[in-house]
């Protein structure tokens, strides 16, 4: 049973999985929107979301707590100078998962999770 166990496993040791999670953030930061499994999107949303915010401080430790994840400097540039202005008003939920359906290989749940605009976009 899994009572009070936070995250998935994705079937891959630790090392492997905290991997995993750096390039999947690494491409979305860069990309802004990408397609994988549904597990790994809502994985990935917990980690993006948290280096977000940690780039809005903008202070030295927050560089250096995102560095420790994001180790491509244009990225982290990105990440500080780009993303984070654009969600400074905003207190989370910086990123959406859209299902896609089944892949055709293996029939595993796709989704594209993709970073969200400030603007509203429902249109009446």
């Amino acid at each position: 049973m899994r009572h009070r166990r936070k995250g998935r496993r994705l079937g891959r040791t630790s090392s492997h999985r905290m991997a995993l999670l750096r390039n999947l953030a690494l491409a979305l930061f860069k990309h802004e929107r990408i397609r994988t499994t549904e597990e790994k999107c809502k994985e990935l949303r917990r980690f993006a979301e948290k280096l977000i915010t940690k780039a809005k401080r903008g202070d030295v430790q927050a560089r250096r707590l995102v560095a420790r994840h994001i180790q491509d400097r244009e990225i982290q540039a990105k990440l500080f100078s780009v993303l984070a202005p654009r969600y400074a008003e905003r207190s989370g939920g910086y990123t959406r998962i859209i299902k896609m359906g089944p892949r055709q290989g293996d029939c595993a749940a796709m989704s594209m999770i993709e970073l969200v605009d400030n603007e509203i976009e429902f249109e009446e």
